[in-house]
Order: structure tokens, then C-alpha cells, then sequence
């Protein structure tokens, strides 16, 4: 896989324990498996395999994974569904794999597939993109199609890479000026030339993550981990500095998953810097901003870069915001997240609207891990709602974050609201505390069918 990348890894390097610890066999691995699919077929409370006859017009904004799962459970659950699915898009991207485009692992057109063969059957698709909400007289306007009336909404649009709001960031060239974003995929493409170039060469690299809500928060740091190890497989490790900047206070904010993140980072030798974001980035000096916190004050340092890596700022799209659709409180209300509560998913003002994935204004992380167990009890909820009934079903913020700290390991970080662990079976048989092997093999090798093929059809 790796050598399809021109990568000169080998697949006994990609499994390869660099700690020392003796990995798990491929035999563990395969028992595993076969009872986390039995575990997971067992674990599907049986409220939401449910069948209801209730009619109703049922409009879903948005055909990634969000919106695409919940209307094929809702295609499923209902026995005359009329379920209409807006979105523009001609490709459906895989998007947790774009990090593993950037590191070589994947070659680039193993992530994505035509949006016609992903849009689940019996439901009408309209190729188009909203534009406006009127969710008093329950109408969807689009930028071609006109007006599209709904008795019911899942909204489910993603969220907006919003460039503008970071000077400097051009997402039409990536890799200019050895800039780079794996946000999308020419950017995970480019970041894999860019990548190797710079192991190869060596310099000084800035890994930075964007003071919004963003999608996927561990990104950034499997990026700067990759890298880092790319360069001790190529024996370059020493031509190398490494400096990690974050806008949050701490690393990571799960206490489970925490102490061993930080060990990784001063283990590898990673300058890590909080309370820190890139403000401007010029790619033709390759330098940027930065702006820093410290004790209530803030200062702007200039820094000089060989490579870089950062993140676009994050917001929900504008019609969202437009519709008066969004969160008008809080520190994040600037970004325009939809007001959902965030135990039902049902909009905290409109109670025909569920609302889901990266749009919705919930306190967890925006991963398909947790859209994944968001999707159920979207559907569910609100086929309640459609027979009049009260929302029965409670989403308990559960989301999953796979860490890739080296080819070959991951720290597989599953939490709640609470920022507890919630670690599935089987993985609850191993040390999820620190990386394992066999959270690698998940990553590489299992989480794509399953997304594809049981996610995208509503199944898991």
C-alpha cells in the first residue's frame, strides 16, 4: 500500500511496534473483528429498529455522511417514506482517509465514489444547493430548483472551510509556498509531495490547528506525528524541527487519552505551543503570524517556516446562519452553529427540524465516528416528532478521534459529552490509553468498507 505511494515503507514497517511492545497477531486481530461485528450488531437498541406508517414530507439538506445515513434509516423505518435529499455534489469523499493520502498510506482515488451510487434508494435527489431556509412557512429555497416545501428537515449541510477568514490561505493553489491542507483532497495530495520533500530536505515545520469548532481535531496532530516518523524512517529525523501550535489551552481534552498524547509529542521531540493560531500566512516569504496568549495578554510573533501545515478557520454554511438557523449565544456563535439540543438533535426552536453532523451547535467533536451515533437517533426522534410524539431517544455525545501517532499505531480516543472514555468492544480488551496496532489495521483497513457499505446505507 505504501509502496504504491512511492513511499520506501514496507508493510512490515507499517505494523512494526516501535516502542518495543510485541503487536498483536493478524489471528487476534481477525478474532476481534468478528466480535466487534457481533457486538455491534447486538448493540443496536431494538427502539430504533423500528416501522411506523406516519406520512409526511420529508426534506434532508446535505448528502454527506449526516444526511445521506439518517434518510436511508428513514427510508427503512418508514412504510410509505417520502424522503428528498438536497445537495450538489458529483463525488462523495471519504474524508477521514485525506490523512492518510497525505502520508502516502492510501493512493488518492481510494476515497471517494460517484454521489449517484451513495445516495441511498427511494429517495429523490435533487442536484442542487440550499440557499435559504423559511422554517415558518417550512420551505427550502435552492439556487436552481426554487422553492422546496418540507413538512419535516434534517439538516445536514457539513460545515464550510471558511478561507477567507485566515489572510494568506488560498485554497485554489495547495502547496504553494509549502503551505499545505489536507482538508481537501488536492491538499492531502499535495501534502504528500510536500511531505516527503520536506523529510527529505529538512527545515523547520509549523503544524497548526484553527481557534473555530473544526472537523476532525486530531488532523492536525496525525499530520505533525506522520511526519515525524517519516523522517526517522528516512534516517532524516535530525535535519528536522518541529513545532506544533493549538489555539486551546491544552492538547487534547480528554484526561483519558491525554497523558500519553503528551508523552508522544516529548518523546519525538515536538515543540508544543498553546494558546496559539496562525493569523496570516505569506506564502511567498514562507512566513506567518502567529498571535499568542499568555496569562490574559496577547502578542504577535513572525515566524519563518520550511513546511507548514494549518487550518482554515470552520463556520456552518451562510444559509444557515442567513436563516436564523443558528446558535445565538456563546463564544462560538460568531461560527453560525445550528441551535440543537444536544440529547434529542431536535432543533431548540423548531421542533419539525432535527439537525446533525458538523452543522449542529453540540458540545462534542465533529467526527463521522460521532455522526455515526448521532444518525439513529436523529431518525428516530424524529419519526417521533412526525407521529406526535415526544423525542425518545437520547444522544449521549459519544464521538471517536483516531490518533495516528506512527505508521502502524493509533490512539484510538472514544469519549462522551463528559469527556469520559467510551471505548467499544473489543477494543475495551486492550490499554486504550495508549496507542495499539490493531487501532491501526481499524483505521487503515476497516473504517472505509464500513462507512461505504454499513454507514452510508444506515446499517451501523
Amino acid at each position: 500500500m505504501l509502496a504504491r505511494a512511492n513511499a520506501k515503507l514496507t508493510k512490515s514497517t507499517m505494523i512494526k511496534d516501535i516502542n518495543g511492545r510485541r503487536p498483536l497477531s493478524r489471528r487476534d486481530f481477525v478474532k476481534m473483528m468478528s466480535a466487534a461485528g457481533l457486538g455491534s450488531m447486538l448493540g443496536i437498541p431494538a427502539a430504533r429498529a423500528m416501522s411506523s406508517s406516519v406520512k409526511a414530507k420529508i426534506v434532508v439538506i446535505g448528502g454527506g455522511a449526516a444526511g445521506i445515513s439518517t434518510a436511508a434509516r428513514l427510508l427503512r423505518w418508514l412504510e410509505t417514506p417520502d424522503v428528498t435529499i438536497i445537495d450538489p455534489s458529483d463525488i462523495h469523499y471519504y474524508q477521514p482517509g485525506f490523512t492518510l493520502i497525505a502520508s502516502g498510506v492510501y493512493s488518492p482515488d481510494e476515497v471517494y465514489k460517484p454521489q449517484s451510487s451513495c445516495m441511498p434508494s427511494g429517495a429523490k435527489w435533487i442536484k442542487d444547493s440550499a440557499t435559504f431556509v423559511d422554517a415558518k412557512k417550512q420551505y427550502v429555497d435552492t439556487l436552481k430548483n426554487g422553492k422546496i416545501p418540507y413538512d419535516f428537515l434534517v439538516l445536514a449541510p457539513g460545515l464550510k472551510l471558511n478561507w477567507a477568514m485566515l489572510e494568506g490561505a488560498n485554497c485554489d493553489a495547495p502547496g504553494e509556498g509549502d503551505a499545505h491542507c489536507i482538508y481537501t483532497h488536492k491538499g492531502a495530495i499535495k501534502m504528500w509531495e510536500g511531505m516527503q520533500k520536506f523529510v527529505d530536505k529538512g527545515g523547520r515545520g509549523i503544524f497548526a490547528d484553527t481557534y473555530t469548532k473544526h472537523k476532525c481535531g486530531g488532523a492536525p496532530k496525525k499530520v505533525c506525528l506522520l511526519t515525524e516518523h517519516l523522517s526517522r524512517m528516512r534516517k532524516t529525523r535530525d535535519k528536522l524541527k518541529l513545532d506544533f501550535y493549538t489555539a486551546s489551552p491544552e492538547l487534547y481534552d480528554v484526561p483519558f487519552f491525554t497523558p500519553r498524547l503528551l508523552e508522544i509529542y516529548k518523546e519525538r521531540g515536538v515543540n508544543l505551543n498553546l494558546k496559539s493560531r496562525i493569523t496570516a500566512i505569506d506564502t511567498s516569504a514562507k512566513k506567518v503570524r502567529m498571535e499568542h496568549e499568555a496569562n490574559g495578554v496577547k502578542t504577535t510573533t513572525v515566524e519563518d517556516y520550511d513546511f507548514l501545515h494549518y487550518l482554515p478557520p470552520m463556520t456552518a454554511p451562510d444559509f444557515v446562519k442567513n436563516s436564523g438557523l443558528s446558535i445565538e449565544g456563546g463564544s462560538h456563535a460568531i461560527e453560525g452553529w445550528a441551535a440543537t439540543d444536544k440529547n434529542t438533535l431536535v432543533h431548540l426552536k423548531y421542533p419539525n427540524i432535527v439537525c446533525l453532523g458538523d452543522v449542529a451547535g453540540i458540545p462534542t467533536s465533529k467526527t463521522s465516528a460521532a455522526i455515526r451515533k448521532q444518525s439513529p437517533i436523529a431518525a428516530a426522534n424524529l419519526i417521533c416528532l412526525m407521529e406526535g410524539k415526544e423525542p425518545s431517544e437520547i444522544y449521549d455525545g459519544y464521538a471517536a478521534c483516531p490518533i495516528v501517532t506512527d505508521y502502524g499505531h493509533v490512539l484510538m480516543c472514544e469519549f462522551d459529552y463528559d469527556k469520559k472514555p467510551k471505548i467499544s468492544f473489543p477494543l475495551s480488551l486492550l490499554d486504550m490509553s495508549k496507542e495499539q496496532w490493531v487501532a491501526w489495521l481499524l483505521k487503515v483497513y476497516a473504517l472505509k468498507p464500513m462507512y461505504f457499505y454499513g454507514m452510508l446505507k444506515g446499517y451501523v
